[in-house]
């Protein structure tokens, strides 16, 4: 009986052999989001299985971050800080904070980890990285979705003040860990050497990502530091979201369009010249 992982790899050939009939471009497009859908369906099947609660660990696993830190910060902290809830300010931050953790660190290495699909025609670096940071991304929305629907039921949050502003954080969020994802993906496969610092430099970030401090409770000297960092620019409006104007937000919606746009164009330059650096075995 074949296994589901086999039956993704034969998907992936017969899209493959596609490539022959030379199909449209709407068709092509086509082909390759279901590479991309069958390269999603393999990563599931290889990284989980079919044990315990199997793919269902790509929620659970940002659950447990999500929540362990909340329960913690919740328990240890007073019940309200500058006059914000304790637990929607962890939850608010941690949320894109474990997006951008869980798709960068699946992107080091991804080709090299991945290389021998690479033999199938229309599998390309780019269908890899983005079938891995997808799932990544997917899970921790969907983790962040069922933390904050059980904070709200045991009173421990209040109902966002915007759901539209909580959204486009989210949204920016997701646009810039896609970028930082396939750029990192890209010089992992060249550098060694960025591949062991990233472990350390992920913890020395930590305070620019503005996942447990509003921008505006910072020195003003210091605040520009956190103006220029899109991860912090998205909080920042997620939290606007959040307490409206119990909150002086500092974010700007062209300076993340245009930092989000550059990352992400500059991963796929990166990401279209990697393949020559690729070690296929």
């Amino acid at each position: 009986m074949r296994s589901s992982k086999d039956s993704s790899i034969e998907e992936i050939s017969r899209y493959s052999a596609a490539r022959h009939a030379r199909p449209s471009l709407p068709h092509a497009f086509m082909i390759q989001l279901r590479v991309i859908y069958a390269l999603l369906m393999r990563e599931i099947h290889t990284r989980y299985g079919r044990e315990n609660i199997g793919f269902l660990w790509v929620i659970g696993e940002p659950i447990l971050f999500c929540a362990g830190v909340a329960i913690v910060w919740t328990a240890i902290r007073p019940s309200h800080e500058h006059g914000l809830q304790m637990t929607a300010m962890v939850i608010s931050g941690y949320v894109p904070l474990t997006m951008w953790r869980h798709t960068y660190s699946r992107s080091i290495k991804a080709y090299e980890v991945n290389s021998s699909l690479l033999f199938h025609r229309l599998v390309t670096p780019l269908d890899i990285i983005l079938a891995r940071i997808i799932l990544e991304a997917a899970g921790a929305i969907l983790a962040g979705a069922l933390v904050v629907a059980g904070a709200l039921y045991l009173n421990y949050m209040e109902v966002p003040e915007s759901w539209f502003f909580v959204y486009l954080g989210m949204g920016f969020c997701t646009f810039f860990s896609f970028g930082f994802a396939i750029i990192l993906a890209a010089l992992t496969e060249r550098s060694d050497i960025l591949e062991k610092a990233m472990a350390v430099l992920s913890y020395l970030s930590l305070p620019l990502s503005g996942a447990f401090v509003m921008t505006d409770w910072i020195p003003p000297r210091y605040r520009w530091i956190l103006e220029y960092s899109p991860l912090a620019n998205s909080i920042e409006m997620i939290r606007y979201g959040c307490f409206g104007m119990k909150v002086i937000p500092h974010y700007s919606v062209p300076f993340l369009l245009f930092s989000c746009t550059l990352l992400f164009m500059i991963g796929l330059y990166l990401t279209l010249r990697v393949r020559p650096h690729i070690n296929i075995s």
